[in-house]
């Protein structure tokens, strides 16, 4: 076994040497063995380019966000976008894209290649899987929630159609990382298309034929031999995921009289009176209130009687 992944790694690290001009090859190529979760994580694509959609004949956005560049992979194909944005570089059959078209095809004929580990069944509704090479005989239909467990330089593998033909298709459907792992480092494999509806996915799909996303979000790559439809999604390429905003800090709600209380500086018998929640301090105020009030009337009794 460990001369089998040193041989392969050494063709790997020979591919990548030869098609770095184009470094998505990196994406695809690095990553062996790719059934180990200690394996490093691979590069993905070029430093300072986020790979959102590579397809063969063209790409077609309608009511999409793309955060990622955009590729049409084939001479003279298009890019079509209708009330779309791409925050990114869109390349429309130009040498860039032709090249980046031209490793995907050889990333995708070497995971064929991949031997499995795991043969899954069912549409992985509430499974938590560790990093590994799983695979699907034939088409696999999904829905429900899949967790990827495992720590940031896990891998997992997904293969459909091992025997030859299969598509991939998910129906509110859900990916959901735990455990450090990271979705740049989540590799679906297809033999024939890949279609998702109102999916939450999480991955790179490398598909055999025809791709197409309806509505729900990618975080990953779409990549395809055929054409990438994609309506009413949002993606956001590996590298590219925005952080939230930092929260701001709750508001200190201590009364003025009651701040220098607050903070846990306080004694135990003043953190009552922190936020305003002490029903008994403010009956004290009263209390003292009325003391107050009686001696006044005392006095003015007092003054009375003695006129």
């Amino acid at each position: 076994m460990k001369n089998r992944i040193t041989t392969k790694t050494n063709i790997f690290n020979r591919l990548t040497a030869r098609l770095s001009a184009v470094a998505l090859s990196a994406l695809l190529l690095s990553a062996v063995p790719f059934h180990s979760a200690s394996a490093a994580v691979p590069t993905l694509g070029t430093p300072g380019v986020a790979y959102a959609v590579l397809a063969g004949p063209g790409v077609t956005l309608t009511d999409s966000t793309i955060t990622g560049d955009v590729f049409s992979g084939m001479p003279f194909s298009t890019v079509t976008q209708t009330n779309s944005i791409v925050n990114g570089t869109v390349h429309q059959g130009d040498a860039a894209a032709i090249a980046a078209y031209s490793d995907f095809l050889i990333g995708y004929d070497l995971l064929a290649a991949e031997p499995c580990n795991v043969t899954l069944t069912g549409n992985l509704s509430g499974q938590v899987l560790a990093p590994n090479v799983y695979c699907f005989d034939a088409a696999a239909t999904l829905t429900g929630q899949l967790t990827l467990d495992g720590p940031a330089n896990g891998i997992w593998i997904f293969k459909v159609g091992t025997l030859g033909t299969g598509a991939l298709t998910g129906t509110n459907f859900s990916v959901v990382m735990a455990g450090g792992g990271q979705p740049c480092n989540v590799y679906w494999w297809v033999a024939e298309a890949a279609t998702m509806t109102t999916s939450n996915f999480q991955g790179s799909i490398l598909a055999g034929a025809a791709t197409t996303f309806t509505g729900g979000s990618l975080i990953g790559r779409d990549l395809s031999k055929a054409a990438a439809t994609l309506t009413g999604v949002t993606v956001s390429a590996c590298g590219s995921v925005v952080t939230p905003p930092p929260v701001d800090p709750p508001k200190d709600t201590c009364k003025d009289h009651d701040k220098k209380h607050c903070n846990g500086n306080d004694k135990d018998h003043d953190k009552k009176h922190c936020n305003g929640n002490d029903k008994n301090h403010d009956h004290d105020n009263d209390h003292d209130n009325d003391k107050d009030h009686d001696k006044n009337h005392d006095k003015d009794h007092d003054k009375n009687h003695k006129k």
